[in-house]
């Protein structure tokens, strides 16, 4: 007897940002398997006999290998079970999603693919920022902050990001260094704004606001960690007329 899979994006931080389908997807789950960046309020809506299983990523802690998952989606599916793969934001941003349906099909498991509000446009509406503006911007880009020139995993393709009106780069403050430079080097200008926002739509959301020439410098000052979003573009000096959302203080209703 074959099971389903349910992947989920949980959304950028905020319980009430999740979809309804994915509330669904939790409340009929027997076996979740989430990640690091899923608000844990999200895990009480589960059924009182559910399973949870970690699988959360950070650098040099990793709950468990992608093999691993592989493995117990496709084990516990062919048990019969609904299982759960929940996951921070949208499962196919960054989120490794495809690779696991890829295994599922491959396995003859059925499966959902359930979207979520992905961080690179929610924590800049969180702060203030929207990603395109009909004065600022008709481009958007999301990119990830991973790759390294010194590693030879730098694939990004940093003339055409030069010239996109807003970039929104996940999992870069480790690379901020790099991708500054790299931006300035292929046409950027150095005085280019930028957002830096830290646990965005959750309660502990703090926002920095600097120039691409020294926002690296200010991410240090500031003591600047993960989860993180790095929003680079005019449309960041949007964030003076539109600012709504008390950082620190704010009461999600």
């Amino acid at each position: 007897m074959s099971g389903y899979v349910y992947i989920v994006g949980a959304g950028p931080g905020a319980p009430k940002l999740l979809t309804i389908r994915g509330l669904e997807c939790i409340q009929q789950a027997d076996v979740i398997l989430y990640d690091r960046l899923v608000n844990p309020e999200l895990l009480t809506y589960a059924k009182a006999d559910a399973e949870f299983i970690y699988c959360g990523k950070e650098p040099g802690n990793h709950g468990l290998i992608q093999d691993e998952i592989h493995r117990i989606l496709v084990e516990q599916a062919k048990l019969g079970k609904h299982v759960l793969r929940l996951k921070g934001g949208d499962p196919f941003v960054f989120g490794r999603g495809a690779e696991e349906a890829a295994i599922l099909r491959k396995a003859n498991i059925p499966f959902e693919i359930v979207p979520g509000i992905t961080a690179g446009i929610a924590a800049p509406a969180y702060a203030g920022i929207p990603v395109t503006h009909r004065d600022h911007a008709a481009s958007f880009a999301i990119v990830t902050g991973h790759g390294r020139a010194e590693k030879e995993q730098d694939f990004l393709n940093w003339a055409a990001l030069a010239h996109i009106d807003t970039v929104a780069f996940y999992m870069s403050v480790g690379n901020i260094a790099h991708i500054t430079k790299s931006l300035i080097t292929y046409g950027k200008s150095e005085s280019t704004p930028v957002a830096v926002i830290e646990w965005g739509t959750t309660e502990n959301q703090r926002t920095i606001i600097g120039k691409l020439a020294t926002i690296a410098q200010d991410i240090q000052n500031h003591r600047i960690s993960n989860p993180t979003m790095i929003l680079v573009g005019d449309v960041v000096n949007v964030r003076e007329q539109i600012a709504w959302f008390a950082e620190k203080e704010h009461k999600l209703c």
